[in-house]
């Protein structure tokens, strides 16, 4: 396949050499080249993925679950799960460790790769930290980290290590926890302490600081952190999409704003409804409480052509490596809104089809070549994990920009 426009940094080129076991090239031979899995993380918050693994609710519920999940996993080769202290450990001592293991472990089985959402956070944090003093509440934070993180490595190797600090110190709408020690540490300060103990307890973990404030004080925070030696992996954006798609100026305006850090960027919670837009005059997005919420057949096509454009736009972009839409069904989804690309009753709705296409189509090498007469085959495709084809053998790739050009594989 050629280059697809302004897509050359998802690509690379490799030569593969097609030897038998004595070394001699294998000439004139039909080879297939199967892209397996993607390099750039496509995902979606998949709690349901809790209750599958775990078994944890009745066999017809179970049923309908598992069949969502499979939808999921015909698109997607990331997964959030969710790791809110208030949840997670309602009663102090007792995590829910083992279960959400289980859910990890589900996913790695499944080539989905996973990050735990989020480690510190002054909503559905415990509520039993309000007991404590302020030096209590930092030591427990701490001990959080490092029991989670240490805990989940090998299955949870990417964390939002902290989400929402431009408004955790000023946070007023109810007392927790975490916003008092914010305020003792200062916003630079909670985020180097919560980073440090993330890194010592798994050096090779992927930290993201995670907000969607998407304003010059997220700018501000992230300067003054990287200039205090924090070890930001890379930049979370929220895009919380409930009152209009921000459309492609808003969208290429931020991008361009958070690129010049030179860090990879991540779209962790994106949310474009198939129904009616919220109110704007409504400031936080947990206000706007209604009965129903209904998707409908003229706006799905709406979302369908901005998830179309907004993935589109964040895949050219060379520093964008991961995309999460929050919630992939309906059922369940955040606010009652329409903001799934499936229905309620796990029918998928256009946007779904369309991001399909992008990623399994659009995106995605499946090439059949022959070798010449040296035993030699090029190919150029997206980055990622393939699978190469001949006769009845099959070798496992991976095709990387870093990686030398010409591969050796005996089949």
């Amino acid at each position: 396949m050629g280059k697809t426009n302004g897509l050359e940094h998802r690509m690379a080129s490799k030569t593969i050499k097609l030897v038998d076991v004595s070394g001699n090239p294998v000439a004139g031979k039909e080879v297939s080249l199967n892209q397996t899995n993607h390099k750039f993380l496509f995902g979606s918050g998949i709690f349901d993925v809790v209750d599958v693994a775990n078994k944890s609710v009745p066999a017809d519920k179970l049923a309908f679950l598992e069949e969502k999940l499979e939808k999921f996993l015909d698109v997607f080769n990331f997964g959030t799960l969710p790791f809110y202290w208030g949840r997670f450990e309602p009663e102090k001592g007792k995590p829910q460790t083992k279960e959400l293991k289980a859910a990890a472990q589900w996913l790695k089985e499944r080539n989905v790769a996973v990050k735990g959402h989020p480690l510190c956070w002054h909503t559905v944090t415990a509520p039993w930290l309000l007991d404590m003093s302020n030096e209590e509440i930092l030591k427990t934070q701490f001990a959080r980290i490092e029991r989670e993180v240490s805990d989940f490595k090998g299955l949870v190797d990417m964390w939002d290590v902290l989400n929402e600090v431009v408004i955790m110190p000023i946070f007023d709408k109810y007392d927790n926890g975490i916003t008092r020690i914010s305020k003792d540490l200062g916003r630079v300060g909670i985020v180097k302490e919560m980073f440090a103990k993330a890194r010592e307890s798994n050096p090779g973990a992927t930290l993201l600081l995670n907000d969607f404030n998407t304003s010059i004080n997220y700018e501000i925070l992230i300067d003054g952190c990287l200039h205090a030696g924090v070890p930001i992996d890379a930049i979370g954006i929220q895009s919380h999409q409930h009152q209009g798609y921000w459309g492609r100026e808003k969208l290429e305006e931020v991008l361009d704003r958070f690129s010049h850090f030179g860090l990879p960027i991540h779209f962790t919670e994106n949310t474009l409804t198939s129904g009616h837009i919220m109110p704007p005059d409504i400031e936080d997005l947990n206000d706007y409480q209604i009965p129903e919420w209904p998707s409908t057949p003229e706006f799905e096509e709406r979302q369908a052509k901005e998830v179309e454009e907004m993935y589109s736009i964040l895949f050219k972009h060379p520093q964008v490596e991961a995309i999460t839409n929050w919630s992939f069904s309906d059922d369940g989804a955040w606010l009652g809104a329409p903001a799934g690309f499936i229905r309620k009753d796990n029918t998928p709705k256009p946007a779904y089809e369309v991001l399909k296409k992008l990623i399994k189509d659009d995106w995605h090498t499946n090439v059949t070549s022959k070798t010449d007469d040296n035993g030699n085959l090029s190919f150029e495709g997206f980055l990622g994990d393939y699978d190469l084809v001949c006769g009845d053998k099959k070798v496992s790739f991976q095709l990387d920009q870093e990686a030398e050009e010409t591969v050796q594989i005996v089949v």
